[in-house]
């Protein structure tokens, strides 16, 4: 008896279904207006080999110190932007102004030598001067009595007196120049010693310069390796500073590559922290040196200044350079329908009527994305979904998809 009563229901049920079906086809659903429907084509697309990098500054300095000493001051922070010549830390130096004071008495004692040489040699001049006047007045007094001599009109003990006169006026204009000589010696000695003070009194200020430093370039503070208090030595990194007004995107590019990618090239570069963005920039070098470990080696490509102020050292980033050209199948974003794993399309069939179709899709193309499989060329669909789309919708009149 049950089983005679589960038969007879479910040939109700086949009943029923029929008559519904035979309803649908003789009455038709009404055509939703407004559908976009759009005809899948393959057409050529660029292809493009994908490099991840990191961004970097294509310039940047570590600011070190270059004395012992507790800091005083630190004048920035990370993010703070600095101009060259602009102090940024301050390093506790007692002893650099004594230097500094010792190195100044000393250019003012060797300048007061140097007066002092400049009179000596003044009176060693006019002391030659004088014996060479006596010189030569004895010479003269000496060519007469020799006349004389000859003459006998002078005694031989008067002659012999005139001659060591001549020979002591010699004698003194010999010592005079000997002086005068050792006199501008000790001037090139006092010149010698002022240099070398000005020169301690030089190198004392430097060293006292090295108890303020400041940024070599213009940019942006990245990192402080040290705060108020700490001791600074000799090389010890304090800050880092990169210049902000010119980054590069480094890749790491497969050995494959090689001999595909050259100076010059241009390339599509997506960096997360501007967003979907995408950047045209060009390779600037080639490291011709490959990692043996990653059996790659690193391109580098200049990145433009638009959007710089959101670029940091360490971003990351992904570089397209185009490799060939290959045919795709694509449809708009807007069409596509993702729940969790599955996505789909409404392709319109014959009828008219958008059907529901899983679809398995792959690179995003600007606004479009390429249709691995589920599509096939030719094929319609609806381009834009819109609220009454649903499985089953009438979206055209099949007379218009057959005049089509």
């Amino acid at each position: 008896m049950k089983r005679i009563l589960l038969i007879t229901i479910v040939v109700f049920l086949l009943v029923v279904t029929s008559c519904a079906r035979k309803s649908e086809t003789t009455q038709p659903r009404p055509i939703v207006q407004g559908a976009k429907i759009e005809t899948v084509k393959t057409s050529p697309v660029d292809d493009y080999y994908e490099a991840v990098g990191t961004v970097r500054a294509k310039s940047s300095t570590v600011v070190a110190a270059r004395i012992m000493g507790n800091i005083t001051s630190v004048r920035v922070r990370e993010g703070d932007r600095v101009r060259t010549g602009q102090t940024v830390i301050e390093i506790e130096n007692r002893e650099a102004p004594v230097q500094v004071q010792k190195a100044q008495a000393g250019v003012r004692e060797s300048n007061d030598a140097l007066a002092e040489a400049e009179r000596n040699i003044r009176a060693a001049e006019s002391a030659l001067d004088a014996a060479r006047a006596n010189e030569s007045l004895a010479s003269s007094t000496f060519s007469r009595y020799q006349t004389l001599f000859s003459r006998k009109s002078v005694s031989p003990q008067e002659f012999d007196e005139v001659r060591t006169k001549l020979e002591i006026a010699k004698a003194e204009s010999q010592r005079s120049e000997r002086m005068l000589q050792v006199a501008k010696a000790r001037q090139n000695q006092t010149l010698g010693r002022i240099d070398q003070a000005k020169a301690d009194a030089s190198n004392a200020r430097i060293y006292a310069g090295y108890s303020r430093l400041t940024s070599p370039i213009n940019g942006v503070v990245i990192a402080k390796h040290l705060d108020v208090g700490s001791m600074a030595t000799p090389g010890l990194p304090l800050l880092t500073i990169e210049n902000d007004a010119n980054y590069q995107l480094e890749v790491s590019v497969e050995e494959s590559q090689s001999g595909k990618i050259h100076p010059g090239d241009q390339a599509r570069v997506a960096i997360a922290a501007l967003g979907s963005q995408e950047l045209t920039c060009s390779v600037v070098e080639i490291v011709p040196a490959a990692d043996p470990n990653s059996r790659s080696y690193i391109v580098r490509l200049s990145v433009p200044s638009v959007g710089s102020q959101q670029l940091r050292s360490g971003l990351y980033g992904k570089a397209r350079f185009v490799s060939g050209a290959r045919n795709v199948l694509s449809v708009p974003q807007k069409a596509i329908t993702q729940n969790g794993q599955l996505v789909s399309v409404f392709v319109v069939d014959q009828s008219g009527t958008a059907r529901m179709r899983l679809i398995k899709t792959g690179e995003k193309m600007g606004e479009r994305v390429e249709v691995l499989s589920g599509l096939n060329d030719g094929e319609q669909i609806v381009s834009e979904l819109f609220a009454q789309l649903k499985d089953g919708t009438r979206v055209r009149d099949p007379q218009t998809i057959t005049s089509n």
